[in-house]
């Protein structure tokens, strides 16, 4: 089994800073494409962002030039950096991953996390 656990969020003013963290265990062979999502009340999940195994990263045009999104392979973490946070960033924000197990040859499993709130106040 494999589980990613986000943690990071909270509650902060307009214009404040969070950094989340995913962390992914389990019978992991290696981590693929990671990404960021996020859902506010009402509203469907939403991407926020995407990491490559290399690094190479894409964000949401609502997000770009304020969240940056990392990873550590070795330590199978990734981050998302988030800098001059909006009200309308509140959200559960989830992470995602494209995962290789250990002894399933070079079939790809999807996974997620459970989610973490953020909450920006004006």
């Amino acid at each position: 089994q494999v589980q990613l656990v986000e943690s990071g969020g909270g509650l902060v003013q307009a214009g404040g800073s969070l950094r989340l963290s995913c962390a992914a265990s389990g019978t992991i062979f290696r981590l693929y494409a990671l990404g960021w999502y996020r859902q506010a009340p009402g509203n469907q999940r939403e991407l926020v962002a995407t990491i490559s195994k290399g690094g190479s990263t894409t964000y949401a045009d609502f997000v770009k030039g304020r969240f940056t999104a990392s990873r550590d392979n070795a330590k199978n973490l990734v981050y998302l950096e988030m800098n001059n946070l909006k009200p309308a960033d509140t959200a559960v924000y989830y992470c995602n991953a494209d995962v290789k197990r250990m002894g399933w040859g070079t079939k790809l499993f999807l996974y997620w996390g459970q989610g973490t709130q953020v909450t920006v106040s004006s």
